[in-house]
């Protein structure tokens, strides 16, 4: 079987820091510009870190100019904030599934497991280190990297192919995550798209976006870590939990 590439978004999909990232968010924009936007009403959702802070800043009237002076010192600030707010790591709440399937996955041979988050690398980083599962992803592409997420999978590529000598192309990748944007990603680089229903958007609203399979969380570790065939349009029904959908890849 020729290797395949997992990548795995962080917020909703592997953890949940229960609310701390908006508030170090909230402190870290206070602190370097004065002011934390409309955070309050600002969908966070599959953004990565560098435009939450260009459109929260944009809207509240800070000159561009100013934004890309001081933004690389509001990261400093929030990864600060962050480490703090997550403190001994009690705060972190691992998704269901995920401290089986991501081991599962990291010790097949064929399989490289990686991250493709919005989030800046040291906050990920931040919010998966108490969980132990760090060191298991051998790859990854974030929000640091570049603000546009539809770019990441290939950056994350790129990496894999240092990492193990062999070019990964769409049809390689396996990208999971709990959004829209995570669907939409995966299909800007021709991957396979895995939605799973553990963050702010439910089954239904995942499927409209016509991911290759939708799962209700990822607790069916023996179900999701098996080869998946994909069947057609037949069996898109929501209530079915790991529903299959369009396409022939597996995983």
């Amino acid at each position: 079987m020729s290797p395949r590439l997992f990548l795995f978004d962080v917020d909703g999909t592997l953890v949940t820091a229960r609310g701390a990232g908006r508030l170090a968010f909230a402190r870290a924009l206070e602190s370097t510009f004065g002011t934390a936007g409309a955070l309050e009403r600002y969908d966070f959702r599959g953004k990565t870190d560098p435009r939450i802070v260009w459109d929260l800043m944009r809207e509240a009237g800070v000159p561009d100019a100013r934004i890309a002076e001081r933004i690389e010192a509001c990261f400093t600030a929030y990864v600060q904030e962050l480490a703090a707010l997550i403190g001994d790591g009690h705060r972190v709440q691992v998704m269901p599934g995920v401290a089986d399937l991501i081991p599962a996955l990291a010790a097949r041979a064929h399989a490289i497991v990686g991250l493709l988050t919005g989030n800046i690398e040291a906050g990920a980083r931040a919010k998966l280190g108490p969980t132990g599962l760090l060191p298991l992803f051998r790859v990854g592409a974030f929000g640091s990297d570049d603000a546009d997420r539809t770019r990441l999978p290939a950056i994350a590529a790129r990496r894999a192919e240092a990492a193990v000598g062999r070019v990964f192309r769409g049809r390689d990748v396996v990208i999971i995550g709990d959004t829209p944007r995570d669907i939409g990603c995966a299909r800007a680089f021709g991957a396979t798209a895995i939605a799973v229903a553990t963050g702010r958007h439910g089954t239904g609203e995942l499927l409209a976006c016509a991911p290759d399979c939708v799962f209700p969380d990822l607790g069916e570790t023996q179900r999701v870590t098996q080869r998946q065939h994909l069947h057609g349009d037949a069996d898109l029904d929501p209530s079915r939990p790991g529903r299959e959908g369009r396409g022939h890849d597996e995983w």
